[in-house]
């Protein structure tokens, strides 16, 4: 196969994302012609029908959307390799002392709760460290292929995601937990009987591990009230509409009219971890992202270290 240009993964790209050739044309300054040509010239080339054409538009096969990933995945390293060349030729030349050679955009996908509670302190800490750095959170529901699926697709340079034996790191990313949290039970402050309340959830609540454990509780009712996401969840709580059991992150800020309870030594946890791609993980971007995600992750130990003293 002859290799693609960088052009034509960027067509590839394009007509992926509007689902159209003149949209495609349009975001990249081109005819519609020379995307139609740009296409099938790529698609002789792999050897895959790569867009359904059609009268509203052109979708993606699967092949087109494998391509398409890889070709967001390619088109970025390209972006990295100037940061990366520049920094390098900065740290041997002394630049600024050396002190600050991490610069460029720095994609991230998070789930809700992680991107509220998690990042702020880990991207405060990054840019003050290396303000050359420009951190874009893009939030991203953890269902179906999640924030990983960002990173798979070529949207998101790393992402912060559940992990566990039902969701591991998928084969050909790299990554690493950051924390494990309990769950516990939130309910209205002050309900003397909170377990016999009705049940208030969500769609990202769910992980086979906190599912069967309470498939195995008979004082957990099915949910009545089903929300959008955690924050919808402690609101109706708090107003007194049920009870819900949550993940640590989610019960960071809980409002006024709450009440948190543990629920005992057989309780489930979640893992948080991050995720990437091993070209990523070797960038220098990436890399000072992943140390301070670490730091924070360290900072939590002992400060839950001193609260069990």
């Amino acid at each position: 196969m002859n290799d693609l240009l960088p052009q034509e993964l960027r067509v590839i790209a394009a007509v992926a994302e509007a689902r159209g050739f003149s949209a495609a044309a349009r975001t990249l300054g081109m005819t519609q012609s020379a995307v139609s040509h740009s296409v099938r010239a790529s698609e002789r080339k792999i050897g895959a029908v790569l867009f359904e054409r059609g009268r509203l538009g052109a979708a993606p096969t699967p092949a087109g959307d494998v391509a398409a990933g890889h070709a967001r995945r390619v088109l970025r390293l390209l972006d990295v390799l100037g940061a990366e060349a520049r920094g390098a030729a900065a740290a041997s030349g002394g630049a600024s002392g050396g002190a600050d050679v991490v610069s460029g955009p720095l994609r991230i996908a998070a789930f809700r709760s992680a991107a509220l509670h998690l990042l702020p302190p880990v991207l405060a800490r990054l840019t003050a460290r290396h303000p050359g750095i420009e951190p874009v959170v893009r939030m991203v529901r953890e269902v179906g292929r999640g924030t990983v699926g960002e990173v798979l697709d070529g949207r998101a340079d790393l992402a912060l995601a559940t992990l566990g034996a039902a969701s591991p790191v998928p084969p050909g990313l790299v990554g690493g937990v950051l924390l494990e949290e309990e769950y516990a039970l939130v309910h209205p402050a002050g309900h003397a009987t909170p377990r016999t309340l009705p049940l208030v959830d969500w769609a990202e609540n769910c992980t086979s591990y906190t599912r069967d454990w309470w498939a195995a509780q008979d004082w957990i009712p099915r949910a009545t009230v089903e929300a959008e996401d955690d924050g919808a969840v402690l609101l109706m709580v708090s107003r007194g509409l049920g009870m819900a059991i949550m993940p640590g992150l989610s019960l960071y800020g809980a409002p006024d009219g709450t009440e948190i309870t543990a629920l005992g030594p057989d309780r489930p946890t979640r893992r948080v971890g991050y995720v990437t791609t091993p070209e990523q993980a070797r960038s220098r971007v990436v890399q000072a992202l992943i140390r301070e995600l670490r730091a924070e992750r360290a900072k939590a130990a002992v400060s839950d270290s001193r609260k069990s003293e």
